[in-house]
């Protein structure tokens, strides 16, 4: 008999083609509104208007520098889980896991901390410890919801936006990134009125979002953990159990400088030492928590963490494959951006916005657009380059706190990612799971964020 989850996941890739190919297609159906509605110069050409307009964005100089940082964040992020004191740490954690119930706990919890440091890192840490535990208990007879754990480690991706990796809180805390993004956009006297930046205090670190993952760290761990009592049972794993062995590598004439752990070790304590510096030296808060900061950082963890150059390049040619949907799906979200800004239908859009809302209902029709549109744009990056400029220009019409606007979008952006496969895929490819077995179970998260994400946003 066909379950629920997979009559879920048979509509599901019935309805949706792959991320890129959507990204073609908001791509037509950009120019089809822009040439309905958009505002165009009367001595100039509509169609090969639309194609200069487009152009121009995809290869815009700042957005491709966005670009660039996400993968990083991604490629860095999957590096530095890779290493072995993170394996070592996963280890460590789970010499508590003796139950279904603590072991789903630890794996929830872990991994949403994770996640809000570092989303690339936290996806595939929730991937690895979800497979260490199944191995673990496999080998000790234990009764375990594997499908339950998978959606565990998955739980990053439900979080991350509200975290110190966000790509809308992290863009905004950039000085002059919100006028540039508005430029051409909003009028000159909105323009002036618009703050150089959007600090972390006012974001993620704001009472708001400090009580948001809370609630989240509090809640879905808990309740994962009563499912996983109530539904364990003997398994067989989805893939071989394989026992660690130690390679032993002979290295001659250079290659000692790429297995060198103390070159290695000097280069990540140049770099981990600079990024003390420039957080103890900041005169502004925390703005220096730039998406460059955090890329920097990361890049020395992960050196110092893997021993030598050899084995951290091994880690990033392996981390590197997730990053091509971004590489190629990126251009295009700014080609879409480039034309509605030049078309101004990002004003229309902003105006209908501002047409049926109020201070309440404002952050709520964000949180529940953003979520739509992350079912057809895969990515809170490429999300707040089309969607952030609409909702910057409405918010400061309407006087609403920008900072309030961005962490709305920034949870409805993170909330569908429990229905969208696309950033499951390498969790998938670790634990051997198949989609339509999570589903059920991030369905079941995805209530759980709803009701968290939209009572915050009403209280505060």
């Amino acid at each position: 008999m066909t379950t629920f989850a997979e009559k879920f996941e048979r509509a599901f890739r019935a309805i949706l083609p792959s991320p890129f190919t959507i990204a073609i297609l908001l791509t037509l159906f950009t120019f089809l509104l822009a040439w309905a509605f958009g505002n165009f110069p009367e001595t100039h050409a509509r169609f090969p208007t639309m194609l200069q307009y487009w152009y121009d964005g995809i290869w815009s100089a700042p957005l491709m520098v966005f670009a660039m940082q996400m993968m990083l964040i991604l490629v860095l992020g999957h590096a530095l889980a890779l290493a072995p004191p993170v394996n070592r740490v996963i280890e460590l954690i789970l010499l508590k896991a003796n139950t279904a119930a603590s072991a789903t706990f630890l794996v929830t919890f872990t991994t949403i901390l994770v996640a809000l440091f570092n989303w690339g890192l936290g996806l595939i840490f929730g991937a690895i410890i979800a497979r260490k535990t199944a191995e673990k208990f496999y080998r000790e007879g234990k009764p375990l919801n594997y499908p339950l754990l998978g959606a565990a480690g998955y739980i990053g991706l439900m979080v991350f936006h509200g975290g110190i990796s966000g790509s809308a809180p992290l863009k905004a805390v950039e000085d002059g990134h919100l006028k540039t993004l508005m430029s051409g956009i909003s009028s000159p006297e909105l323009l002036a009125k618009l703050p150089s930046s959007i600090p972390f205090d006012l974001t993620v670190f704001s009472t708001m979002n400090i009580a948001c993952s809370i609630a989240l760290l509090a809640i879905i761990p808990f309740v994962l953990s009563r499912v996983a009592s109530k539904t364990s049972k003997q398994m067989q794993l989805p893939f071989q159990v394989d026992e660690p062995q130690e390679k032993q590598i002979s290295v001659t004439g250079a290659e000692k400088l790429d297995n060198s752990r103390w070159l290695s070790f000097l280069l990540a304590i140049i770099i981990i030492g600079l990024s003390i510096y420039l957080a103890f030296t900041s005169q502004s808060g925390l703005s220096f928590l730039t998406p460059n900061y955090l890329n920097f950082l990361m890049l020395g963890l992960g050196i110092l963490l893997h021993g030598n150059f050899a084995n951290y390049i091994k880690a990033i040619e392996s981390a590197i494959g997730g990053a091509a949907g971004i590489l190629i799906q990126f251009p295009f979200y700014f080609g879409i951006m480039g034309l509605m800004k030049s078309t101004r239908l990002i004003e229309q859009i902003s105006g209908f916005f501002i047409s049926i809302s109020n201070e309440t209902t404002f952050p709520i029709f964000t949180f529940f657009s953003a979520g739509l549109v992350n079912i057809f744009v895969p990515s809170g990056g490429g999300q707040w380059a089309i969607q952030g400029p609409i909702i910057v220009e409405a918010a400061s019409q309407l006087n609403i706190p920008i900072a309030k606007s961005v962490m709305a979008l920034a949870y409805g952006d993170q909330l569908t990612n429990m229905l969208q496969p696309f950033w499951a895929l390498p969790l998938l490819a670790v634990t051997g799971l198949k989609a339509r077995e999570i589903l059920p179970y991030t369905l079941l998260m995805l209530l759980m964020g709803l009701v968290i994400f939209i009572g915050v946003l009403l209280i505060f």
